[in-house]
């Protein structure tokens, strides 16, 4: 049974850092990228990063980059966003996905506070 976990959200300040993390198990996670998303309340997930199977290669759309950074860890199957520079627009559920596929997590609450 493919799984995706996430952890780490909460309350995070202006300025501020979090650090969400993604575990997974049940599938060959070395071969399938990890896509991280959030969505915010009445609207559609939008994706703040991607990192390839590898790690070797990622993407942001530009809302986060330069303040978000994925990683992944193929020993311990699991990937890791590091968001700096929160903002109240960084407030959403995060959700991570294996890349390519309708396996997701349950999401985690971020909210940043002003």
């Amino acid at each position: 049974q493919v799984q995706l976990v996430e952890a780490g959200g909460g309350l995070g300040h202006q300025g501020g850092s979090l650090t969400l993390s993604c575990v997974t198990s049940g599938y060959p996670f070395k071969e399938y990228g990890i896509s991280w998303y959030r969505q915010r309340p009445g609207q559609p997930p939008e994706v703040v990063a991607w990192i390839s199977s590898s790690g070797l290669n990622t993407a942001y759309p530009d809302s986060t980059k330069a303040r978000f950074t994925v990683t992944r860890d193929n020993d311990k199957r699991s990937s890791t966003l590091q968001m700096n520079n929160l903002n109240p627009e960084d407030t959403a559920v995060y959700y991570c996905r294996r890349s390519g596929t309708d396996s997701w997590g349950r999401g985690t609450q971020v909210t940043v506070s002003s």
